[in-house]
């Protein structure tokens, strides 16, 4: 679980506060360094000042004596209750001293005539500039010193300070992030108020541009799905009305020859009849029924496909031998050309080319062949079934494949689909990341069924 806050508004503010406190951060450390180094600057200028006035006093001296008994002219010079000052003969013993009392002098290393520069770490800690010069009575050691306490004290309290800062312009940062994001956030909200707006009955409006650009991705998107489900909708509301039309029929013959038998007494071959045209219209309904059960389920996602090699001269024969007694009854005749493997549902690759064989027959004309072919194009493997008859106009091409979708309205007979039929070849072609498409003209109407080119398909090698 995220520890972030829900508010998007305060998540803003909170990465807004973090990256100012990072920056006031880095700046309070660079200003920080920046003081200690020239305070440390000034210190080492300040003893080495020291170092070279004693030098030039004990070159003005006839000896140390006389600096002993003059010590305003060096105590002056050291100017405050930190600093330190040693001057040693050649045997390391301390000839003068100024400065606090009991401090020893430290352990140093030899100076090479030059003034080296050390810090001593204690209590509390010293910072040292000595010498080696030579006086009237021999080498001279000169050690200038200068305690660190309050310097140490003047940078912790600047620590302190910079610290509060910190805190305060984290603060600060926050409750500015935090009113620059509620107002910046402003158009997301308006555009939630207008999206949350839109119901059912108003799936038309749109939402409109507005002055952000950033959100014009997020407005395409939304405009796209309310179009997306403008659509569905207006679908869903014809295939309510198409279904309900197409069971009316049925239901409505069922009803009339019912009432009409019940009229008055009717022979038993009467009642025969009856039984039969009733038999003939719920197998109607049954076919449509489960025509509608396969397509909810082939529009679910999570329906599975048993992928397997097919082969497809085989399974054209199948079909062919299947419908050469309705080719018969019409006077036309079935051709098989299709060759090669091709690896898919072998159930459901049947059932659309049952579907568009029995369509082909249905709306043939007498004494024609109707022809099942396979090839490989540009755009993937593809299976066709070919027929001739008239020509469907190029304003139904688009629609054939929609549910109850006729060319010509007056025309009543739904066929053994109940209507669906071409509705669920799409169906099966958008399981296997197919299409399916019809074209018509004057040298007859050809259903392609388009496999992707990603599928596995064999030639036959014979």
């Amino acid at each position: 679980m995220s520890r972030w806050p829900r508010s998007l508004s305060q998540r803003l503010a909170l990465m807004f506060a973090l990256a100012s406190a990072v920056l006031l951060g880095a700046i309070c450390i660079y200003l920080y360094q920046s003081l200690a180094r020239e305070i440390a600057w000034r210190d080492d200028q300040a003893l080495l000042g020291r170092i070279e006035r004693m030098r030039a006093l004990i070159d003005e001296s006839a000896d140390l004596e006389t600096l002993r008994r003059r010590p305003r002219l060096y105590d002056n010079m050291l100017g405050n209750r930190d600093s330190l000052l040693w001057i040693l003969d050649d045997a390391g013993q301390v000839r003068i001293a100024v400065g606090p009392a009991g401090f020893n002098v430290p352990p140093l290393p030899p100076s090479d005539g030059r003034t080296a520069l050390r810090t001593v770490e204690g209590t509390p800690s010293l910072r040292l500039a000595w010498t080696r010069v030579a006086g009237s009575e021999g080498r001279l050691t000169l050690i200038a010193g200068r305690l660190l306490a309050e310097r140490e004290q003047m940078l912790a309290a600047y620590r302190v300070r910079l610290g509060l800062a910190l805190a305060l312009g984290a603060v600060l940062a926050y409750l500015l992030g935090l009113a620059i994001a509620v107002r910046g956030l402003r158009p997301v909200r308006e555009l939630a108020a207008r999206a949350a707006a839109i119901d059912v009955r108003h799936l038309s409006q749109r939402l409109d541009d507005g002055a952000s650009r950033e959100l014009d991705a997020l407005r395409a998107a939304l405009n796209g799905m309310l179009a997306r489900l403008e659509a569905g909708f207006a679908q869903l509301a014809r295939f309510s009305e198409d279904l309900a039309h197409e069971m009316r029929t049925p239901l409505g013959n069922l009803m009339g020859q019912t009432q009409q038998a019940l009229s008055r007494a009717r022979s038993a071959e009467d009642y025969q009849n009856l039984l039969v045209s009733n038999q003939e219209e719920y197998e109607r309904l049954a076919r449509m029924i489960d025509s509608m059960l396969f397509l909810a389920r082939t529009e679910q996602t999570a329906a599975a496909l048993v992928r397997e090699p097919v082969a497809l001269q085989e399974l054209g024969d199948q079909l062919c031998e299947y419908f050469e007694g309705l080719a018969e009854e019409r006077g036309m005749q079935l051709l098989n050309t299709a060759h090669g493997m091709l690896v898919a549902d072998r159930e459901l690759l049947r059932r659309a080319l049952a579907n568009l064989l029995a369509n082909a027959l249905r709306y043939g004309a007498p004494g024609t062949t109707i022809t099942l072919s396979s090839a490989v194009s540009a755009e993937g493997i593809e299976i066709v079934v070919h027929n001739f008859g008239p020509a469907i106009g190029a304003e139904h091409l688009p629609h054939l494949f929609e549910r109850f979708y006729r060319c010509d309205p007056s025309r009543q007979g739904a066929g053994e689909s109940g209507g669906l039929g071409l509705a669920i070849v799409r169906s099966i072609m958008q399981l296997h990341g197919g299409d399916v498409h019809a074209e018509s003209g004057a040298e007859g109407t050809r259903f392609v069924l388009t496999f992707p080119l990603d599928t596995k398909f064999m030639v036959d090698s014979s």
